[in-house]
């Protein structure tokens, strides 16, 4: 095998290992993601239990405080609003969580494209700057350094 051989099968053993690395991290957040998610939804069905047996038991108390009076009609229908403007609100807390939470994988995402970008220069043969080599540039843009 000549040296483009080498060249080659080097390139594509960094190119697996890469690859490699990658889905690691992608498996690692999924994780993370299901378990977060299986745990809010467990604590929802619980705290969603609950809370329904009691609002069971505080509207039967109410209707029975009221009931032998003429506003037992009201007390329901002002009860049956509370409980449809909870629901309402609680909706719309849901919506604007959904909305706030990060992206699934973002982690991930920026990496692939951190990776894409570092192999476009090399196969453009422009060597990627080092650290050190950036923070230099970034002084000498700025005006540190030099002269």
């Amino acid at each position: 095998m000549g040296p483009i051989g080498r060249a080659f099968s080097s390139l594509a053993a960094q190119l697996a290992a890469l690859a490699g690395t990658r889905l690691e991290l992608f498996s690692l957040e999924a994780r993370d993601a299901g378990e977060r998610l299986l745990c809010r939804l467990a604590a929802l069905l619980a705290a969603a239990v609950f809370l329904l047996l009691a609002l069971l038991v505080a509207t039967l108390a109410l209707a029975l405080v009221f009931w032998p009076t003429e506003y037992r009609f009201l007390a329901l229908g002002l009860l049956a609003l509370v409980y449809a403007a909870l629901g309402v609100g609680l909706v719309g807390w849901l919506a604007w969580r959904l909305k706030r939470d990060p992206d699934p994988f973002a982690v991930t995402v920026e990496v692939l494209r951190e990776d894409e970008a570092g192999l476009r220069a090399v196969l453009a043969g422009v060597p990627e700057p080092d650290a050190s080599e950036q923070s230099a540039g970034r002084a000498v843009d700025a005006g540190i350094g030099g002269d």
